[in-house]
């Protein structure tokens, strides 16, 4: 629930005061409830603290044990506090009050560097360990909280921010152009392939499910654990399923509802947000509280122009899982006047790099604002919820079901998948047939012309081979059809929620709140990643678990409908409409600095250009030309606004 800083001279030189201060006084313009720091000789530890917890009232940080001469500074909310209890010996009583920071503490006096082991939940941390003259810390499994560090032959420092790194001023700012070249070639949402890297070329970050350990004479990282389980879960039952799925996943949502504040959640018309919502608000019910939902609408001048199976304004449905769960205050927010272009360099400077996720960010931020005026102190939200509690593609389970020659269960499934859908039960079938052999590939691509990295930006950096390594090719995505391979590759090679929880750790220090997903506790999923394929795919309905689980949780319309789908960045073009002509100007003054066409890919520029200027066409959400404009303007703005 804080910012963390720290400073390690490895030649044994007492700490600057002047250095520490440096660092703690960026991070005075987030909102604090304490700011503490404590130096011995060559070592500093610093935290901003929030209090989120109730446990983390009054709670001190940094906080030295002298008895055991261990230290620590932390930004974490664990949430196997009883479980911790039972294995660290903690009195009941005591179990009432004890803060998370000293719960990971007492963990690495029991257990030393394998510690991360033991905990669930979302932290960060750094441990001064006088005894060894070491600093020890670890990053969550999904990377929900940020710890940046710089290091060189004398001095090692930490932050939750970059920019208290940079304010040291022994960390020149100079940028790192592998990362570039990873966020360039990557035409998806995934920022890098290397969770280690930053935009700055001194500047790491510890990656997801990793620990540090900072001797005077090494730095080692250690990945100490992963997210996919060793063997598959056999029940008797589909209802024993059910049952075991429901338990892991209300005791994940209802370890995340610790605040003495007002409890929120991210709500759209769809079946993870609904399903966080459904639990959450049945668990706050028996501790009479209310659970306040912040949903998104399109603005008020905005035309619906998509197809009758997609919906962009999802209130009716939001409204339907609200009166249906009951226990809720809904909020509906259309943030009128407010659109990405406008709010670029505001989500820039926020988040310390270029953001993917260029559609949704302003209202993404806008959500925080006002949960925070609500008094809210935990957002919850099931963003990660695709990977996780609502997997199953049926085409995906149909197309293996085909390679396995097991036709009559085809034939059933598609009966009644089209029973479920609408149409006849064979029509899916060219498609079903494309995945399950989809023939002889070309070895070579031709995709990377089209990407807005200029090309001999990429050989020059060997970002393809890179790319290649972790089993991306140059579309931006995994080599063929295998889902469930690459959705276990998702997990424990290419962390690409790094990217999304980076912003959310940034807005939770802007706004005072935690933002929590529990579709992505570790507990959830790897019983999801345990699960036969059978249970995601059956009786003609994709994503089965999560629906059949939501039973009585969620009404039929919600938790049944295969027909309608939300999409929430239907009006991105609209919004920035008002800003074209200036968009227009500021990528043609990209396309003229010579400065910035080592990086781009100038002949994609000028085709997305004349694009554009043919004037903004609002349905054309996802065409790749306005996609590379607005990928391309976020790049070419940090690092003009930075380098």
């Amino acid at each position: 629930m804080s910012a963390i800083a720290g400073i390690f001279h490895l030649n044994k030189e007492p700490v600057s005061m002047e250095h520490a201060n440096n660092m703690m006084g960026i991070l005075r313009k987030f909102p604090a409830n304490d700011v503490r720091t404590w130096i011995k000789d060559s070592t500093f530890l610093g935290c901003h603290a929030q209090w989120i917890t109730p446990e983390s009232i009054n709670e001190q940080l940094p906080y030295y044990h002298h008895e055991r001469q261990i230290a620590i500074t932390a930004d974490a909310i664990i949430d196997n506090r009883e479980e911790l209890f039972n294995q660290l010996n903690i009195e009941k009583s005591l179990g009432l009050v004890i803060p998370d920071s000293q719960l990971i503490l007492l963990a690495y006096d029991k257990w030393g560097e394998n510690c991360p082991k033991y905990l669930i939940g979302d932290f960060a941390f750094m441990i001064w360990d006088d005894k060894n003259q070491k600093l020890f810390g670890a990053r969550d499994p999904s990377g929900y909280r940020t710890l940046y560090y710089y290091n060189d032959t004398t001095k090692f420092a930490f932050c939750t921010t970059i920019k208290s790194l940079l304010a040291l001023p022994y960390v020149e700012k100079k940028l790192n152009e592998s990362w570039l070249a990873e966020y360039m070639a990557i035409s998806g949402m995934i920022d890098t392939v290397d969770a280690s890297t930053t935009p700055y070329q001194n500047i790491n970050q510890i990656p997801p499910f990793h620990s540090i350990t900072v001797s005077r004479t090494n730095i080692k990282l250690n990945k100490y654990g992963q997210f996919n389980p060793e063997k598959v879960l056999k029940l008797k039952s589909n209802g024993e399923y059910i049952d075991a799925f429901k338990d892991v996943f209300q005791k994940a949502l209802k370890s995340r509802l610790r605040t003495y504040r007002n409890i929120g959640s991210h709500l759209s018309g769809g079946l993870d947000s609904g399903a966080v919502v459904g639990f959450a608000a049945r668990e706050l019910k028996h501790q009479n509280k209310l659970l306040h939902t912040f949903s998104y609408i399109p603005p008020s001048d905005f035309k619906d122009y998509t197809s009758n199976h997609l919906m962009p304004n999802e209130s009716p449905f939001i409204k339907k899982t609200v009166d249906y769960v009951g226990g809720v205050s809904d909020h509906y927010y259309n943030f009128d006047g407010v659109d990405s272009y406008s709010e670029l360099n505001s989500i820039l400077d926020m988040n310390e790099m270029p953001y993917k996720f260029f559609e949704n960010s302003f209202w993404l931020k806008g959500i925080f604002e006002k949960a925070q005026l609500e008094e809210v102190g935990i957002l919850l939200n099931g963003d990660n919820g695709n990977l996780s509690i609502s997997w199953g593609n049926a085409f995906y389970y149909y197309s293996e079901l085909l390679k396995k020659i097991k036709w009559f269960r085809l034939a059933k499934e598609l009966n009644q998948y089209s029973k479920n859908v609408g149409g006849s039960r064979f029509r899916n079938l060219p498609v079903i047939l494309k995945m399950g052999f989809p023939g002889v590939r070309k070895t070579k691509s031709n995709m990377s012309k089209s990407l807005v990295i200029n090309q001999e930006f990429a050989k020059r950096t060997g970002v393809f081979d890179k790319l290649q390594q972790f089993g991306l090719n140059e579309t931006g995505w995994f080599s063929g059809n295998n889902l469930n391979q690459q959705r276990r590759m998702v997990y424990d090679a290419i962390c690409p929620w790094n990217a999304g929880n980076t912003f959310n750790t940034k807005l939770s220090l802007h706004y005072s709140l935690w933002k929590r997903d529990p579709t992505n506790d570790i507990r959830v999923v790897q019983f999801c990643l345990s699960l036969p394929d059978e249970q995601y795919v059956q009786n003609g309905m994709d994503r089965a678990l999560i629906r059949r689980s939501t039973e009585n949780i969620l009404p039929n319309e919600i938790r049944l409908n295969q027909k309608i789908r939300g999409i929430q960045a239907a009006d991105w073009v609209h919004r920035i409409a008002p800003h074209w002509d200036s968009l227009i100007e500021e990528m043609k003054e990209l396309n003229a600095d010579e400065r910035m066409l080592k990086y781009f890919n100038k002949e994609i520029i000028d085709s997305a250009l004349r694009k554009a200027e043919e004037g903004p066409q609002r349905e054309q959400i996802s065409n790749p030309d306005y996609r590379n404009l607005t990928q391309s303007l976020m790049v070419y703005r940090f690092i003009k606004n930075n380098f």
